[in-house]
């Protein structure tokens, strides 16, 4: 369970004492303040605070005041124009404050988005909870054949039951040796900072993430991706709802542009204007690499 029920009592708390402010709120966002949204096994996503909105995007563009111009396709035009050519700064006026809970080997990888500020729980000064990410069934997959850093083949009878005994049991037996260690009740044991090391990288751990827009969604486009490894993809595709619901005009154009569009190189682009002519370019005639032919190919498929 994500949550236990004296951390629930206490986000109904926080909802129930709404104060007045004067800045700009979404109430797309104000819905989601402070609940947790569960992913994984015991892992969730919870928004703590947030700052701007889609008009905070505009104003910022045009260096005005109030709430903007009167018309809200106005905004959307702005903020899809500012999408579509890269600009960066409008976007970075808006904020957001995330309390996330995730696997260590989660977190390792989150990390290297370096764009944040992050606050984590430290074990060197707490003792970490007996809480486990482990699959379900339908994630547990062999390497794949063909990507080095992905998964293939979902593990069926024997062998799926196999290495879930073992994912388990090590679990288990770490903790339990964590526990065996640390310095209490009497014994004179390991400090925390020592006995966490020998924790598994699957073991929860909690931060507070703050990011601006600009970042959030460079973040969302890599890891909500359908190529994203799973257990990423699924915090980011809870931050991406939520995203969706604080900053709507500004989510559609990211979405559109970034989500559901493609980068073209000037030889795809070349080559694109051969076969709109009639021309029947080949993987050897338009110049491309085996890797930038294939991912080409992928772009201008049709999907019937």
């Amino acid at each position: 369970m994500p949550l236990t029920q004296e951390q629930l009592a206490e986000i109904e708390a926080q909802r129930a004492s709404p104060r007045q402010t004067l800045r700009a709120v979404s109430e797309g966002m104000e819905k989601h303040l402070y609940t947790a949204q569960p992913v994984l096994d015991h892992g969730f996503v919870r928004a703590i605070d947030y700052m701007g909105d889609d008009s905070a995007i505009v104003q910022a563009a045009r260096v005005s005041y109030g709430a903007g111009t009167k018309h809200v396709q106005n905004d959307e035009g702005l903020i899809r124009y500012l999408m579509r050519h890269w600009h960066s700064t409008p976007f970075e006026m808006c904020e957001v404050k995330l309390h996330i809970k995730l696997p260590v080997f989660v977190a390792r990888q989150w990390i290297r988005h370096r764009t944040a500020n992050v606050n984590e729980y430290s074990a060197r000064y707490s003792i970490l909870d007996r809480e486990f990410y482990i699959p379900a069934p339908e994630h547990l997959a062999a390497q794949s054949t063909i990507n080095n850093q992905g998964r293939g083949e979902v593990l069926q009878g024997e062998e799926a039951a196999r290495v879930l005994a073992l994912l388990k049991s090590d679990a288990a037996q770490m903790y339990d040796n964590y526990e065996a260690m640390l310095s209490q009740d009497g014994q004179q044991g390991l400090a925390r900072e020592l006995a966490r090391m020998n924790l598994p990288m699957n073991i929860y751990t909690q931060w507070y993430w703050k990011t601006d827009l600009h970042n959030l969604f460079h973040f969302l486009r890599l890891r909500a991706d359908s190529h994203a490894q799973y257990e990423i993809r699924v915090y980011a595709e809870a931050i991406a709802a939520m995203t969706a619901d604080w900053v709507p005009l500004a989510y559609a154009a990211f979405e559109d542009y970034r989500m559901g569009g493609a980068t073209l190189s000037s030889k795809a682009i070349d080559v694109l204007k051969r076969m709109l002519k009639g021309e029947e370019v080949t993987r050897e005639t338009s110049g491309m690499s085996v890797g930038e032919w294939r991912e080409f190919q992928a772009v201008i498929a049709d999907p019937a």
